[in-house]
């Protein structure tokens, strides 16, 4: 039987995840006609949306476990820090706040972006307590 928690906190990801978008949005990483960036921004969100839609179906249904949400937390975290907190990036948290005019806006996105990885790790750590303990069960 799914956890309640744990899809809770994978509605909540998705919701945040969605005024992220949102944001690249905003701050133009969508163009049309589509382009090069266009396609890898729409190819990115195609499978974050995807994959958690199809994870969360294969959850309920009992054909993956905790497990599998360790592992997409993972890659999760991992894409969050490659895309916004390493050196290396080109679209950094200064740059998300610089984007807009109106510095409100601009810590709201930051704010966003802080959520979404905060409740992504939480999900994460979650889904290993459970996984613990289902292993720890048996």
């Amino acid at each position: 039987m799914p956890d309640r928690r744990l899809l809770q906190l994978l509605a909540l990801i998705a919701g945040l995840n969605f005024l992220h978008i949102l944001d690249h949005l905003f701050r133009g990483d969508f163009h049309w006609p589509i382009d090069e960036q266009s396609v890898g921004f729409l190819i990115v969100v195609t499978i974050i949306f995807g994959g958690m839609g199809w994870g969360t179906r294969l959850y309920r249904t009992g054909l993956v476990g905790p497990r599998f949400w360790v592992i997409v937390g993972m890659l999760g975290l991992g894409l969050g820090w490659l895309s916004h907190f390493s050196p290396t990036t080109d679209q950094p948290v200064s740059a998300i706040y610089e984007a807009y005019p109106a510095p409100w806006a601009g810590a709201l996105a930051v704010g966003c972006l802080f959520l979404l990885m905060s409740a992504v790790m939480g999900a994460t750590a979650y889904a290993g307590s459970l996984w613990m303990r289902s292993s720890s069960s048996r």
